[in-house]
């Protein structure tokens, strides 16, 4: 039986899988060789844990620490390369699997700056930039506008799950139920954001 800190890993290797596989697609809609296909994949499964990684003065970052990752990466990247020559990709899967990712980034992000720092703000941001920054580096390598820089609700779900999970840490829940919970909250907004377009006020300053 697999101990809840492998379950997490393989989690963890699965969000790593579908960003990469959401970056290699961003790649091929702007026709990039092959070499620029894996380098985008990368920055998008990985840029938001180095980001945090780097913020928090984590040594070594978590993929030079375990190479895994980037051989889960390369393998994703292949993998989608060779399917959308002749499949089309299946964009509602992606889109939820795109969320369980995000979940699963944003809460392990707020458990592993919970090692380092205290202060429940900062672990909140902390989450939240492990699961969106890698994709607004994908989008701003890709001339697009950042996904969390648009209505969508995006980052908002993040930040919303990473204090759920806070918040129940002062229960007498078990840990575990805590993690559960807190990703449930990330994957049910985001998922009804995509389903009923829902999104936050847009400001827009008058002609």
């Amino acid at each position: 039986m697999l101990e809840p800190i492998d379950v997490l890993y393989l989690l963890d290797l699965f969000g790593v899988t579908v960003f990469a596989i959401s970056g290699a697609l961003a790649a091929g809609r702007k026709s990039l060789d092959l070499l620029g296909v894996v380098i985008i994949a990368v920055v998008t499964a990985v840029g938001g844990g180095t980001t945090r990684d780097l913020l928090l003065d984590r040594h070594p970052v978590f993929w030079i620490a375990d190479p895994t990752y980037l051989l889960v990466i390369i393998i994703a990247s292949l993998f989608t390369i060779w399917y959308t020559q002749y499949n089309n990709p299946p964009e509602k899967a992606l889109l939820v699997a795109d969320a369980l990712g995000l979940a699963v980034f944003t809460i392990l992000g707020a458990q592993i700056t919970q090692e380092v720092v205290s202060n429940s703000v900062i672990i909140v941001i902390m989450a939240a930039i492990t699961g969106t920054v890698g994709g607004l580096i994908r989008d701003v390598l890709s001339n697009e506008i950042p996904l969390i820089l648009r209505r969508d609700i995006y980052a908002t779900a993040a930040l919303a799950g990473a204090t759920v999970y806070l918040l129940l840490q002062l229960s007498t829940f078990e840990p575990t139920v805590n993690i559960v919970l807190g990703m449930l909250v990330v994957i049910g907004l985001r998922l009804a954001a995509i389903q009923w377009n829902l999104h936050l006020p847009r400001f827009k300053l008058k002609e």
